[in-house]
């Protein structure tokens, strides 16, 4: 019995049980899940309808994902799957999914951020701030980054996740049929709902 998509054998919606006048079509057909996991990219190619090519991502370990409020998007390692709305045995097993959400690296993002603005981020309390060489600037430097320093907010959360080096994202691609694992990262009123959520569990 192959994968089918069509809906004929299921009963009416006032519970009667419709005739079957027709087998299986192959515009019908479904698939098995890609079941994506995380670990060195492996990817298939499976020829779909219309000579279409499906990009089935079997592993992957990487992915572009976007700090929103920062307009910033860096390629950064995926570490770990620690939230699924729909199914708990995807937690379990690691399952990369569209709207997962996943522990992804922060480093790319805290390096982009310091050297964009100036700042140390990250430091947590009751530690001394890393001492580090002071590196001259010119002038026009120093002015970009006062200029940049004025509206300037770092979420006391996402400053918390740079201090651990990994950060909260949300899985906004399908890697089952694109082959990729890219998404955002997760701030604002959407990071408070999911460590809530994690917090329930």
């Amino acid at each position: 019995m192959g994968i089918t998509r069509e809906g004929r054998h299921k009963r009416r919606e006032t519970g009667g049980r419709r005739a079957q006048f027709r087998k299986k079509r192959k515009f019908e057909m479904g698939r098995p899940a890609a079941n994506t996991k995380i670990g060195e990219k492996r990817i298939h190619l499976v020829r779909g309808r219309g000579a279409n090519m499906k990009h089935r991502a079997l592993r992957l370990d990487s992915g572009n994902f976007s700090w929103g409020s920062e307009v910033c998007t860096r390629k950064v390692r995926v570490l770990d799957v620690t939230y699924n709305a729909s199914n708990n045995e995807l937690v379990r097993t690691k399952t990369l999914v569209k709207g997962a959400i996943i522990l992804v690296d922060a480093h790319p993002f805290k390096d982009w951020y310091e050297k964009h603005y100036g700042v140390k981020t990250g430091i947590k309390k009751g530690q001394p701030a890393p001492t580090e060489e002071e590196v001259k600037k010119s002038d026009h430097v120093q002015r970009k980054l006062t200029a940049r320093q004025k509206g300037r907010v770092l979420e006391g959360a996402i400053d918390h996740q740079f201090a651990s080096g990994r950060l909260l994202a949300r899985i906004s691609s399908r890697p089952g049929q694109s082959g990729r694992c890219d998404g955002v990262i997760l701030e604002g009123p959407e990071l408070v709902f999911y460590q809530k959520m994690m917090a329930k569990k």
